[in-house]
């Protein structure tokens, strides 16, 4: 978390992190009632990560900025 914090710039934080931080949250906590929490946490996470997935997908297929960050095979 403090990596991500660190390397990203503040407006990637709020544009692209934190939709997909509050899309996973509200889904874990309308959907994901498994009793255990870590089996919540990771559940919440593996949300975490299709969401901001499935945002750097349309941001690539719009054509957005590349991600200086990406290896040089993927920009």
């Amino acid at each position: 978390m403090f990596t991500l914090l660190r390397v990203l710039s503040g407006r990637r934080v709020i544009t692209e992190q934190l939709p997909s931080l509050a899309g996973a949250w509200l889904v874990a906590e309308l959907f994901y009632e498994f009793h255990s929490f870590s089996l919540e946490c990771a559940a919440f996470l593996a949300t975490w990560f299709v969401f901001d997935l499935a945002i750097q997908a349309v941001r690539r297929v719009a054509g957005g900025p590349r991600d200086p960050l990406a290896p040089a095979s993927q920009r």
